[in-house]
């Protein structure tokens, strides 16, 4: 099976990994996340900014591009990124 891969951010996803919130690992830049239970989510954009923090996500898909889910701040869990 052919991998359909794009730079293109509004091209759905091709892959998926759970993440597991940490405040010193960082990940490749994601397409988006998925959430599985609803909270708060602190992140860092893929420009470097850090965002204090999301509130009240809800479950579904959530279309940031993060490379890393800080520990700290972030209460929303099952978490997935988006490639």
């Amino acid at each position: 099976m052919a991998a359909y891969r794009s730079t293109d951010a509004t091209a759905p996803a091709h892959g998926a990994v759970a993440i597991t919130p940490s405040d010193a690992t960082t990940f490749p830049v994601t397409r988006g996340l998925f959430v599985g239970t609803a909270g708060n989510i602190t992140v860092r954009m893929a420009d470097g900014q850090d965002v204090l923090q999301f509130t009240n996500v809800p479950v579904g898909v959530i279309a940031l591009q993060v490379d890393k889910v800080y520990a700290t701040g972030t209460g929303a869990s099952g978490i997935i990124a988006l490639y």
